[in-house]
């Protein structure tokens, strides 16, 4: 039987350093690394995933936070990158190329579909977006040239369920593979490579982290994919400083026992906004309502701290509720100490025009609820108070 994840988070790491003596790994905040001769030095610049030539190439503080989130998603190993979108299209862009086809999901981070719909057109690989609900979709947009399916699930900002388990075979029997984001879950709620996905990708900004002070990303999974993504990556360049890995690795080691909290205090919110009067819904995987919920039940132990809720009066009523909140402040992203909320139709007019938002099913009365690990009571009586009237 596996230790818990607790246990894993604070010790899975011990032996990766090779240097001795610190309790606590230390920061080698160094660009380079010298070899002791030409052979040990010619080794070093091929060796994937390295932790003593170039940290662009890898650094012992990669390779600390590698360990931990290996051993919590089950993985044979991982990969840190200076950010989610670092992750997720150095990953993309190791696993296709021109005139390969590409199925992603139409509810998804602003980000993502941003990749989908005009980064990867650019270079010649097509891809389609579909309802991630229905399994069957999947099925019918698979084509000779699928060679991966990008999912995410729980999906940002609706919450909404991909069944891994059923999409994740279906692409293996077309011979796709599938790369599964699950930064609103994390490794303690949901463990996507258990359930059949070839890779599982973070926004290590939020929950792995936990403290909003660095940004971050990791892909975790099998060691010949993520060699092929390392040599992408020491391409593309997107390197996570020494300093942010270390302040990731101190995140990592306190995660499972933040979750715990995370997961309580979303699902307090949830059951206190699903009532009110001026709420049209809420989602939230972990409510019953939630026409995913048993499916959530089936590969989720934990349903994390983000909720979605609809407000009647629509873009108004949003706008106003995200003034009077108290302890959430308005803020991107999620997963830190802190409550923070955001208003999705205003967020991402950037990044979205009207069509798309109306796709990925984003109406303008939507507000992002990111639970902090504050007291519940005080959370849950502060979004009632600022959704009076509304």
């Amino acid at each position: 039987m596996s230790e818990p994840d607790q246990t894993r988070a604070v010790h899975a790491d011990r032996g990766t350093s090779r240097d001795s003596g610190s309790v606590v790994p230390p920061i080698h905040q160094s660009a380079t690394f010298h070899s002791a001769d030409e052979q040990t030095f010619a080794a070093a610049a091929v060796e994937p995933r390295g932790q003593d030539f170039y940290t662009r190439y890898g650094n012992p503080d990669h390779a600390h936070v590698a360990a931990v989130l290996a051993e919590l998603e089950n993985a044979e190993t991982a990969l840190v990158t200076a950010s989610g979108m670092g992750a997720l299209t150095t990953t993309v862009l190791s696993l296709v190329s021109a005139g390969d086809h590409v199925i992603g999901q139409t509810s998804t981070y602003g980000g993502t579909a941003s990749l989908l719909t005009n980064l990867l057109p650019r270079l010649g690989i097509h891809t389609t977006q579909v309802d991630q609900t229905d399994p069957e979709e999947f099925a019918r947009a698979m084509t000779p040239r699928t060679r991966l399916v990008l999912l995410e699930t729980p999906s940002n900002p609706l919450l909404r369920i991909t069944d891994l388990r059923a999409v994740t075979d279906l692409a293996r029997a077309h011979d796709a593979r599938t790369v599964v984001d699950s930064t609103f879950a994390t490794p303690v709620n949901q463990r996507p490579l258990e359930l059949g996905a070839d890779l599982v990708l973070h926004s290590a900004t939020k929950y792995l982290n936990g403290h909003s002070d660095v940004s971050a990303g990791a892909v975790a999974g099998p060691a010949e994919l993520l060699d092929r993504i390392w040599e992408t990556g020491v391409v593309t360049g997107a390197t996570l400083g020494p300093f942010d890995a270390w302040l990731l690795l101190r995140g990592l080691r306190t995660l499972p026992l933040r979750m715990e909290r995370h997961n309580a205090n979303g699902q307090a919110l949830a059951e206190a906004l699903r009532t009110h009067p001026g709420v049209t819904a809420v989602h939230y995987p972990g409510l019953e309502s939630h026409p995913q919920h048993a499916l959530a039940a089936e590969q989720m132990s934990g349903y994390g701290g983000v909720l979605a809720v609809e407000f009647t009066d629509g873009y108004a009523a949003a706008s106003t509720f995200i003034e009077r909140l108290r302890y959430p402040q308005r803020a991107a992203s999620l997963g830190g100490v802190e409550s923070l909320a955001v208003h999705p139709g205003a967020m991402w007019a950037g990044v979205l025009d009207e069509q798309q938002l109306a796709e990925a099913g984003i109406p303008p009365g939507l507000v992002r609820l990111a639970a902090g690990i504050e007291e519940a009571p005080d959370l849950v009586s502060d979004v009632l108070t600022a959704a009076e009237g509304l």
